[in-house]
């Protein structure tokens, strides 16, 4: 499928080999900006995320092609073909398309791919300008780097849940991971941003390099407030639930009917706020005037405010604070997400046809380019959907020299 309009990476072709969550993020960001990414999957399985469910697709439970709901997240825009590359003819095919490809992404354990021919050594001397991505949990070196590594465990490791969870002394207290992969996640924008970079540096060099991302390294990377409250306050943040550890108020609220999110960040949101909810006298209240002061009288000033909140249901705070322009909002579930009408007028969810399972629904990308727009061409591939139709394409093979292939079961 050729897309009439250019985009920001089209003409970069990528191969992705890599399988769950962070590689296959970074393809697809990569593959939302126009690159040509061919996807290398085993045989018969392909990428683990398949099976990780239930849940599984709508419609497909139970059948030969079940899938689950996860693999639909980070694989659109690419292309799949199935490689055994345990055989020579099947390394021999990575190396021909790593030879007239741009970039590589991988997500093995650290030196496994060089055990097969197929390392940043061996495909740099082949393709100078390859930029080669390696994505693992712990990294290329350091004495964890041999580890495998998934994202509940960085999360753990690099002390994501140390700051997750209820207070010391609520119930339910402990640590907890986020609800989300945001190690995964992490690591798939840097490594995408890197890629960026490294064909920046090609531009300029003519020459491509290898990249070393690991999970732990990203997440760490994104601790933020967190890791600078310790590293230069000696302060250990903690778990604090909902509230944050640095403003107030700046939480969940109880209203008549649930809960709403206020946040206010600074002295001027709080004035707002204050003058908002009939509370003018909170101004010049010393325990609440600075934000300071606010962290320190917490828990007073949440039970004023939770007190002035009565009277008005969600619907109705929700307008009548951000008319105000104090920052709120509701705490929305998938359903919500689905019915919201920025939601829809940004078109934040992509409707794609998948060829087995019917419709496919992803969340877009949130990159909008006024001249190269993002395009969405392919629905996530069933697994070597695309292997005759790649190795034509990109290799010149023959119909005979392809089912040569496939009856050697390299293909």
């Amino acid at each position: 499928m050729h897309n009439p309009h250019p985009q920001a990476l089209s003409g970069i072709r990528v191969l992705d080999m890599t399988r769950v969550v962070a590689g296959p993020f970074a393809g697809q960001i990569l593959g939302d900006m126009g690159a040509e990414v061919i996807k290398i999957e085993r045989q018969g399985e392909g990428d683990d995320i398949r099976r990780i469910g239930p849940p599984w697709i709508s419609g497909t439970e139970g059948q030969a092609h079940q899938e689950s709901t996860y693999s639909q997240a980070a694989n659109r825009n690419k292309r799949s073909i199935a490689i055994d590359f345990a055989q020579p003819a099947g390394q021999e095919l990575i190396r021909q398309l790593a030879e007239s490809c741009d970039v590589l992404l991988e997500n093995y354990r650290t030196g496994t791919l060089a055990r097969y021919g197929l390392g940043y050594e061996e495909l740099s001397k082949i393709n100078p300008r390859l930029i080669y991505c390696s994505i693992t949990g712990f990294g290329q070196t350091g004495p964890y780097a041999e580890r495998s590594g998934y994202d509940y465990l960085i999360q753990a490791m690099a002390g994501v849940m140390s700051v997750t969870g209820h207070r010391p002394g609520e119930d339910g207290e402990g640590p907890m991971r986020v609800g989300i992969p945001v190690a995964d996640v992490c690591a798939g924008l840097y490594a995408a941003i890197g890629v960026l970079g490294a064909l920046n540096h090609r531009h300029a060099s003519g020459v491509g390099q290898h990249i070393d991302v690991s999970l732990m390294d990203a997440q760490m990377a994104t601790l933020l407030n967190t890791f600078s409250a310790w590293f230069n306050g000696g302060k250990e943040l903690g778990r604090t639930g909902n509230d944050h550890p640095s403003a107030s108020p700046y939480g969940v609220y109880a209203v008549d009917d649930g809960y709403i999110l206020v946040a206010t960040f600074n002295d001027r949101e709080f004035v707002r706020l204050a003058n908002a909810v009939g509370r003018a006298d909170w101004i010049d209240d010393p325990r609440f005037a600075r934000n300071a002061a606010r962290v320190a009288y917490r828990s007073e000033l949440s039970r004023q405010l939770t007190e002035a909140l009565r009277g008005r249901s969600k619907d109705q705070w929700i307008e009548h604070l951000n008319a105000n322009t104090v920052s709120c909002g509701p705490i929305n579930d998938m359903a919500d997400l689905e019915r919201d009408p920025h939601v829809k007028a940004r078109e934040s969810i992509v409707t794609q046809h998948h060829p087995l399972n019917g419709t496919i629904r992803s969340a877009a990308s949130p990159m909008r380019f006024s001249a190269t727009p993002v395009q969405y061409t392919y629905a996530p591939p069933t697994v070597g959907e695309h292997t005759d139709e790649v190795l034509s394409q990109w290799l010149n093979l023959s119909p005979e020299q392809i089912s040569d292939l496939r009856c050697n079961h390299v293909i």
